[in-house]
């Protein structure tokens, strides 16, 4: 049972691909800071962040969608500077079509959840438990 959005393979993969947006625009030129490279890292960041306040809000269906429907456009929004980069030639074909490639998964994923968001609802009957244990960390934070 999925019980923190870190568990979710949309979350994991989204972070993935925004690692690897970060890896990449390192190399981008100085005066792109402030524009394509600020751009690109904010969009690709601000996906996983959205599924996260989705997963938080899935006490009521339609501001679950509409968070996983904000995570879509920021993966979509992605894609677009994704392809800015590789036509300024900032980023090889190849591994922008990867990454292409990769946030069109996530995109996918994201529409899966939101078309059937009924398994991924919290059940607003069910009695809170008074025993509260400690969460998991995602694994990334463990040592």
């Amino acid at each position: 049972m999925i019980r923190y959005h870190w568990q979710l393979d949309v979350y994991k993969l989204s972070v993935e691909a925004g690692m690897a947006i970060f890896a990449e625009t390192k190399q981008y030129p100085r005066e792109e800071m402030y524009s394509l490279t600020d751009q690109i890292r904010r969009s690709s960041r601000s996906v996983s962040g959205q599924i996260a306040e989705g997963w938080r809000k899935r006490k009521y269906e339609a501001a679950f969608v509409s968070k996983l429907n904000d995570a879509e456009g920021e993966a979509a929004e992605t894609q677009s500077w994704i392809e800015y980069s590789v036509r300024c030639k900032y980023l090889a074909l190849a591994k922008g079509r990867q990454l292409h490639r990769l946030y069109d998964r996530i995109i996918g994923k994201l529409v899966k959840m939101g078309n059937n968001p009924g398994t991924f609802l919290l059940d607003k009957t069910a009695k809170p438990s008074s025993a509260k244990p400690t969460p998991p960390l995602p694994r990334s934070l463990t040592l």
